[in-house]
């Protein structure tokens, strides 16, 4: 995966722009009203994401596994957030808390273990009454059934990236147990579920 990921961004740097994604936006304005102050965004990237949460006055803290990735977030955005070079599946960084977790499009890239760990990894480091956002992609995506099978509704339709897709009924078993009260469809470059999950 590492091997992976680092090839894209050599490739292409900022290979998916610097315009945060109509989730990003979704989870900020919500985070806002929330009048949340701290969060964490697993698999940050270059930091396309949290441009909307730092233009805002929400302190942000990332974990990415693309050093070059980092790089250039640090280009971006300076010493105005937070990055943990590592993979997601090496949570916790710190112990620190968060009143909020934003994470985009990655969990669909987990095989079932690694999803199971990084849900609960991200509901123990919120405060009391915080929320964590994900999103996911669905079935409703062209490329769903397509390429090699790995695991029940996972496939590799190329060497490196294993994509796991969502219906109801798999948000609402890996995400019951975790505070889960929304899921809404949100059109990206592919169709995804936006997760919303509250700590009690």
């Amino acid at each position: 995966m590492t091997e992976f990921w680092e090839t894209a961004f050599n490739d292409k740097k900022e290979m998916w722009g610097m315009n945060p994604t109509a989730s990003a936006e979704l989870t900020k304005d919500f985070f806002l009203k929330k009048s949340l102050k701290n969060i964490l965004i697993p698999g940050i990237g270059y930091g396309r994401n949290a441009q909307p949460f730092i233009t805002n006055g929400i302190n942000v803290t990332g974990i990415e596994i693309s050093k070059t990735a980092i790089e250039l977030a640090k280009v971006h955005f300076g010493n105005k957030l937070t990055i943990f070079h590592g993979s997601v599946t090496e949570m916790p960084f710190e112990n620190k808390k968060y009143d909020g977790i934003f994470c985009y499009a990655l969990i669909h890239l987990l095989d079932s273990n690694k999803r199971k760990k990084l849900i609960q990894d991200c509901y123990n480091q919120l405060t009391e009454n915080g929320f964590m956002i994900f999103t996911a992609i669905t079935k409703k995506a062209k490329n769903f059934g397509k390429g090699k099978l790995i695991e029940i509704d996972r496939y590799e339709f190329h060497e490196g990236a294993k994509i796991f897709y969502y219906d109801h009924e798999s948000v609402k078993t890996e995400f019951n147990d975790f505070g889960l009260f929304e899921i809404n469809e949100v059109i990206e470059s592919q169709p995804m579920y936006l997760i919303k999950c509250k700590k009690n």
